[in-house]
């Protein structure tokens, strides 16, 4: 498997383009293969996939992230359709704490946007009916799952869709802004 591996603006967060492989039959892709990653430097032991369906163009799903020790580092993927993918640093000792890093991820361009721990991570649908597929590191924890508000001015995210369209979860609609949202705390290392 060759990776094609970008780094964005914040650190550990990446760009992964896995290689396709094309014929008159269509297209063949491993899309996660532990052995290719850990030799590209990316030793991450995934327990759990996500898949979800949003019907409508506009649809925010985040700022989402576990509190340690059950922390996630995610690999998200587009399947159908597009959204613009976000990673938030929310570590507080951290030189970019608060900064934002945006990604369109699409089915058309099969790349894939790896959000390491540390990291609050949100996407809005820019298409209807688009799936997006995700593998985490640590099993969803109610107890551990947190949010931050999407909008949140200190965070001033660029969202392609403006508000008047976005649809969100009542979850997301009562999310604290970052400053008054339960952090890691300083020192902390996310597990």
């Amino acid at each position: 498997m060759s990776l094609q591996i970008r780094p964005l603006a914040l650190p550990g967060v990446l760009e992964i383009v896995p290689k396709r492989f094309g014929d008159d039959r269509g297209v063949f892709c491993e899309t996660w293969n532990a052995e290719s990653f850990r030799e590209a430097g990316l030793d991450l032991d995934f327990v759990q996939d996500n898949h979800s369906i949003s019907a409508a163009r506009g649809v925010v799903r985040g700022l989402h992230y576990q509190l340690p020790p059950h922390a996630q580092d995610k690999l998200v993927r587009v399947v159908r359709g597009a959204i613009f993918d976000v990673a938030v640093d929310i570590r507080r000792d951290s030189p970019s704490f608060g900064k934002w890093v945006g990604l369109e991820l699409s089915a058309d361009k099969w790349n894939q946007l790896l959000v390491p721990k540390g990291y609050a991570h949100g996407f809005q649908t820019l298409q209807p009916d688009t799936e997006v597929i995700y593998k985490v590191t640590h099993r969803y924890s109610p107890s551990h799952d947190r949010s931050i508000r999407f909008d949140d001015p200190q965070l001033a995210i660029a969202w392609p869709i403006g508000p008047a369209e976005v649809q969100l979860s009542d979850k997301d609609a009562r999310a604290p802004l970052l400053a008054d949202a339960e952090l890691l705390a300083r020192g902390a290392v996310p597990a």
